[in-house]
């Protein structure tokens, strides 16, 4: 019995039409890390010239060998590592309690806290409120500023609320029978079935504190707490700088690569935690986008 589908012609052509279309995407994603790393192991004088395109010319590994040289680099990766990892923690925990208790009908100015909140998403305070805010309470130049500040979202927080609602309240009330508390129902209960969205948001929230440097740099002085994006950044305008002053003649092509070693370097962690979240990811998103 031959139960093989048989496609109309109309349909051959959409299903391959997709098909390039998603392998256009995937290029367009993957092609700036590629760069990124051919770039990091071609010649640096190949690289300005512009012949680093799609396979790295004269490869040599010089660009990393100068990466242990560079002042404060492994201070700025330490100090991102803990930016992501406390803040994504403390973000988890501050949003998560505040969008299970926006989940329950029990919530006194429950429609108003949701209106509050989703106001935000629409209408920001602005730069100069915010970092004044941050003044007034003396987070500037401080580590728990940028662990703080930026601790909510109020889209991550509809997610967790979505997800939170799309568990039955019949497990609350049969754990409230058993004795537990309302802070025991959300650690025993809640945390344990919601393992999916937990993933899902902490790995957005771990990418925005890995990749963010505008606070960082608006908010922090002294260069020792700053993070690696802050200080590829520096790198950036001193090379800019150096180019302009020295000229073609005496130009050190390295820097060139050197930056593209560090970009490579500071994305290979992200890239080693998604497979293990990677499981959690999907499922976490559809749930959480089932409600408005």
């Amino acid at each position: 019995m031959n139960n093989k589908i048989k496609y109309t012609m109309g349909e051959r052509i959409f299903q391959a039409a997709n098909t390039v279309f998603m392998l256009l995407i995937l290029l367009i994603t993957l092609y700036p890390f590629y760069y990124a790393v051919i770039a990091s192991i071609s010649d640096g004088s190949e690289l300005v010239r512009g012949n680093v395109l799609f396979l790295p010319v004269k490869p040599t590994l010089e660009a990393y060998t100068l990466i242990p040289g560079i002042k404060n680099f492994f201070l700025a990766y330490g100090n991102t590592i803990f930016y992501t990892v406390a803040g994504a923690i403390i973000s988890l925990v501050v949003m998560s309690m505040g969008a299970y208790a926006m989940s329950r009908a029990r919530l006194r100015g429950r429609r108003l806290v949701g209106f509050l909140v989703s106001f935000t998403l629409w209408f920001k305070a602005g730069i100069i409120p915010i970092y004044l805010n941050m003044d007034s309470m003396n987070l500037i130049d401080t580590r728990l500023g940028i662990l703080l500040g930026f601790a909510c979202n109020a889209f991550y927080i509809v997610i967790m609320r979505t997800y939170f609602e799309g568990i039955p309240v019949e497990l609350e009330e049969a754990a409230r029978i058993d004795g537990l508390s309302n802070f025991g129902i959300f650690l025993k209960i809640m945390v344990p079935l919601s393992k999916p969205m937990f993933a899902t948001i902490a790995l957005y929230c771990a990418v925005n504190r890995w990749n963010g440097y505008f606070w960082a740099m608006i908010l922090l002085k002294d260069n020792r707490k700053a993070p690696l994006q802050v200080l590829l950044k520096k790198i950036i305008i001193e090379n800019q700088m150096m180019s302009s002053l020295e000229g073609a003649s005496g130009f050190d092509f390295t820097r060139q690569t050197l930056i593209y070693a560090i970009i490579v370097v500071s994305i290979i962690p992200m890239i080693a935690v998604y497979p293990f979240v990677q499981r959690y990811f999907v499922k976490g998103l559809t749930v959480g986008a089932v409600k408005g």
